[in-house]
């Protein structure tokens, strides 16, 4: 009797059981228990019940030598804090994450993405009505503030400054301004608005306009009353900073 007691004991509390079962929790999530996997909890009670780490370990689907998707998504979380951050990185911030390759950071960028441009086509759907400055800044800055190049935007806006389309303006700079007021024109003309709304971004973080931006915003103003187009605004973006021409009473 005593050795079958022995036997149990041994069976039950022996560190390298222990181990061995503590590994395999390590080895990966499909080691764990069904209701405890990220995947399987979202499709049984809705991604929204996801934590931030849990959603990032879905795009990561699989984790690297000695962690699960789960332990390296925390990582990851931990180092930029949020997914913001996450999304205007460089390759080389990564390369603490051995293991973490250049298709599993494009996976997590492309998502990013996906979200940005969900929020944009629900906004042209509904036609919001754009009242003021920050009405125009609260749908794009998400968007503006973490560009890397200076990009140019228009909101195309009917007759009651209902939002027709966001239009972006593929060609040149304030340092070119004639191809740039070409084109918002024309993009103005193809959409039938009545009115645009200009923006446009600096890089460098500050919204402030230089003297390039204030003579551009002049001759865009005096095509726009050519064309029998308002220019209603001209909105720089900065980090989470923005200039507008109207509000300053520049228009």
């Amino acid at each position: 009797m005593a050795k079958k007691s022995k036997k149990l004991y041994e069976k039950v509390t022996c560190p390298e059981s222990l181990d061995s079962a503590q590994d395999k929790l390590r080895g990966g999530i499909k080691n764990w228990p069904e209701d405890e996997r990220p995947r399987e909890k979202l499709l049984r009670q809705g991604e929204h019940t996801l934590s931030d780490t849990e959603l990032l370990a879905i795009l990561l689907r699989t984790g690297v030598k000695g962690e699960s998707a789960v332990d390296l998504a925390r990582k990851i979380i931990q180092k930029f804090k949020t997914f913001r951050n996450m999304s205007h990185t460089d390759i080389r911030d990564w390369k603490e994450f051995k293991g973490l390759g250049q298709a599993k950071i494009a996976q997590i960028r492309a998502a990013l993405e996906i979200g940005r441009r969900f929020r944009e086509q629900e906004v042209k759907e509904k036609k919001v009505k754009i009242r003021c400055a920050k009405d125009a800044v609260n749908l794009l800055m998400p968007r503006m503030r973490d560009l890397k190049k200076e990009v140019f935007k228009v909101l195309l806006l009917d007759g009651q400054n209902k939002l027709i389309d966001i239009a972006e303006i593929e060609e040149g700079t304030v340092t070119q301004a004639s191809p740039v007021i070409r084109e918002i024109i024309s993009k103005a003309l193809q959409n039938f608005a009545t009115s645009i709304i200009c923006l446009h971004n600096h890089p460098s973080g500050g919204p402030n306009p230089s003297q390039e931006d204030k003579a551009f915003t002049k001759e865009l103003h005096q095509a726009g009353e050519i064309m029998q187009i308002k220019v209603l605004d001209h909105i720089i973006f900065g980090d989470n900073k923005y200039f507008s021409f109207a509000d300053k009473g520049l228009m």
